[in-house]
């Protein structure tokens, strides 16, 4: 009976971890050389400009990847920032799965779900999972600036 116990508690204490790797995105906007002409108004980074590496302990085998971001330390509210998966990474985990996320999630200042973990009988432990960011409403409107944000990811319990 002992021996269950110290198993369990073991169990409880295992925790959810989320590593993000990448570079930081630029991104640049060409100049406008016409009266009367505006930007593009949207811009995709990589398809793997982040990288998560992510973990669920076995029978605590459901998570969410949530995200937000915060201005760092200027943004405009006309300018618009989203992500979405663009793979699945890398597991050795056979009943483990992932899904959701694979359309763009506009990030607001509080936390969204982007997608979710599942382990079945094992650890989920997954690497390199690629996050594509975008950066829409971009416009000759909004005044001439260094904007600047910061993209968080979590993992937590479904």
């Amino acid at each position: 009976m002992i021996l269950i116990l110290i198993i369990w508690s073991g169990v409880f204490k295992a925790q959810r971890t989320l590593t993000v790797g990448g570079s930081n995105w630029t991104v640049s906007i060409p100049s406008i050389t016409e009266a009367g002409s505006n930007y593009a108004g949207t811009y995709e980074s990589a398809t793997n400009q982040i990288l998560l590496a992510a973990s669920v302990p076995l029978l605590l085998g459901n998570a969410k990847v949530s995200v937000h971001y915060q201005a760092n330390p200027t943004w405009h509210n006309s300018l618009v920032l989203s992500a979405k998966r663009t793979g699945d990474g890398t597991t050795a985990c056979v009943l483990c799965s992932i899904s959701g996320g694979t359309a763009y999630q506009t990030l607001t200042l509080t936390d969204a779900e982007l997608f979710r973990i599942t382990a079945t009988l094992a650890l989920a432990a997954y690497s390199n999972i690629p996050i594509q960011l975008q950066l829409s409403g971009v416009s000759v409107i909004i005044p001439s600036a260094t904007y600047q944000s910061s993209v968080v990811f979590t993992i937590s319990a479904i």
